[in-house]
């Protein structure tokens, strides 16, 4: 399982910042600009992003499939070492057809075609389902040639993503039109506006990769060396298995970063850009606080109740047949040292947007590169006293700086955050999420522990909506005007500094006129707090790779 994992981490890496991040944030405007002044443009330009795409795609898989073939000439005596290597080789070409149909999402989206973006990628779940449940077991009983099977079958997913929506661009009127002359100038803007964008999204990214490769890295494996030469014979301070533990952990925080720090994120992107093209730095602030007060309302208790419930949630979604309980026990423990990181982990995207949006793409990047460094540093130091629990450590720790910095470096530019009414928030979701924490664990000592799944079930979704009640009454006994916000009964007053278009639930948030809606193509502001820059209504969905119904394919281990 962790040569599996350490080979997906690379092409999901370019997944996630090229073809679902930066390649969507840069590639709207443009397209959006070119269909206002003429379709046929419009055509040219995603055909010549496409065969671009393609072609760097292409290139740099063809480069990185030598890499491994030159490291598996000179470093593959290891079997663990060619698993490895032979997986990611086999795995790197989904890279190429993930960004194209992440391309093809974008141009969709633009026309208004929203639901088949949003279902295609849970065709790579099915794939992944299929080979796991009834494809390897029937081909082999070889672990390492199931893994291939697997690493297959994620091929064949990304394939398919690609070629279900090229129909619905044709009925769309998509027709190609290659010319790259004639869309170069709008392709320099697209590749310009990558670059910082890329680094801005990747920090998380990065570090949980560099969670992953040093849990590889450092992990002694049975029956080889047990201390590190090049570290003067160190003992190796991990245990096989590391790498896919770090990976469980990730796909159950990835569920709260996606239903709730991506979601504020993509709403709030439009109306911050909107503001901001007016100048009107009061109303970007004021909703800004907004969504991070709305983040801060639901990050704190979700990152209590990940914490106390790790064990349960590990133990329903991940043990079964090689999956054994003291597997359980390892995942649980990351998904618990991530879990406190969870608030930082759904503000972060909110503010790294709110940057975009008044077009400053520098300063995300700079504090990216600290916490980066800082993860890493943590990472190297933390492996030895605390074990594979440090790389959750060291990267929750960095979120939080990082979000800590961004929110203070945006305030004094110009765009002054609440941090009254942010602090008010923090106490009241603070004080009822030690109620509901009280709530939780009362609710699992009640529910008895046995092997059936019954039990596993029911010592999730007891404590689990024991915690739900508790928090939600707690905040209407407070009171709590976060809580009135999500049931749309009246609108909170306004602050001088805040003065928002108007209140709606989360469920139905919308912008305050047509014109935030959809792509914003083009929108110039004043120097300060906000910038000359062009927008993109930015959607990401929640990781299509997170599923916990994987485990069925082995242990944490090789």
């Amino acid at each position: 399982m962790d040569a599996y994992v350490v080979a997906f981490r690379i092409p999901n890496l370019f997944r996630r910042l090229f073809g679902e991040g930066a390649m969507t944030a840069s590639f709207l405007p443009e397209f959006a600009a070119s269909l206002e002044r003429d379709r046929r443009e419009a055509w040219r330009l995603v055909s010549a992003a496409g065969v671009l795409l393609a072609a760097a795609l292409l290139a740099l898989v063809l480069a990185a499939e030598g890499i491994c073939g030159l490291i598996w000439l000179v470093a593959g005596d290891s079997p663990g070492m060619r698993l490895s290597l032979g997986l990611t080789a086999a795995m790197l070409p989904f890279t190429v057809f993930i960004c194209l149909a992440a391309l093809a999402a974008a141009t969709l989206q633009s026309l208004g075609e929203f639901r088949l973006p949003a279902l295609v990628p849970a065709v790579l779940n099915i794939c992944w389902l299929v080979g796991a449940w009834f494809i390897a077991p029937r081909l082999t009983a070889d672990p390492h040639r199931q893994a291939y099977v697997m690493a297959g079958c994620v091929l064949v997913g990304g394939v398919l993503q690609l070629l279900l929506q090229l129909p619905a661009l044709a009925r769309l009127g998509f027709r190609f039109r290659f010319d790259f002359a004639a869309s170069r100038q709008s392709l320099g803007r697209i590749m310009r506006a990558m670059t910082p964008t890329t680094l801005g999204l990747a920090v998380t990214q990065v570090n949980t990769l560099s969670d992953s490769l040093l849990a590889r890295g450092f992990s002694a494996t049975p029956g080889g060396p047990q201390t590190i030469g090049w570290l003067g014979g160190v003992a190796y301070p991990l245990k096989q298995g590391a790498a896919a533990a770090v990976w469980y952990g990730e796909r159950v925080y990835q569920f709260p970063l996606g239903l709730l720090g991506i979601a504020v994120a993509t709403v709030i992107f439009p109306l911050l850009s909107r503001h901001a093209a007016g100048g009107r730095n009061d109303r970007v602030a004021g909703d800004l606080t907004l969504g991070l007060r709305l983040v801060i309302f639901g990050g704190v208790p979700a990152a209590a109740g990940l914490f106390l419930l790790a064990e349960p949630f590990a133990r329903l979604l991940f043990e079964r047949q090689n999956f054994t309980s003291a597997d359980t026990n390892r995942a649980a423990a990351m998904i618990a040292w991530y879990a406190i990181g969870v608030w930082a982990f759904c503000a972060g995207p909110v503010l790294v947007r709110a940057y975009y949006a008044v077009g400053n793409r520098a300063t995300p990047v700079k504090i990216g590169l600290v916490a980066v460094a800082l993860n890493f540093a943590l990472n190297f130091v933390l492996i030895w006293p605390l074990g594979e629990i440090a790389l959750a450590v060291s990267t929750s720790l960095a979120a939080a700086m990082q979000v800590g910095l961004l929110a203070a470096r945006f305030s004094a530019s110009g765009c002054r955050l609440d941090w009254r009414r942010l602090a008010g928030t923090a106490i009241r979701s603070l004080a009822a999420t030690a109620v509901m924490s009280a709530g939780v664990i009362a609710a699992l000592a009640l529910v008895p522990r046995s092997p059936s799944a019954v039990s596993a079930i029911a010592r999730v979704a007891v404590p689990l909506a024991t915690g739900i009640i508790v928090y939600f009454v707690g905040h209407r006994l407070l009171p709590s005007s976060e809580l009135v916000m999500l049931t749309g009964r009246q609108p909170e007053p306004e602050a001088p500094n805040a003065p928002l278009d108007h209140w709606v639930t989360t469920a139905n948030w919308q912008p305050a006129d047509a014109s935030d809606a959809g792509v914003i193509p083009a929108l110039s502001s004043r120097d300060g707090c906000s910038k000359n820059h062009d927008i993109a209504a930015h959607s990401a969905a929640l990781d299509p790779t997170a599923s916990p119904l994987y485990a069925n394919i082995g242990p944490l281990g090789e």
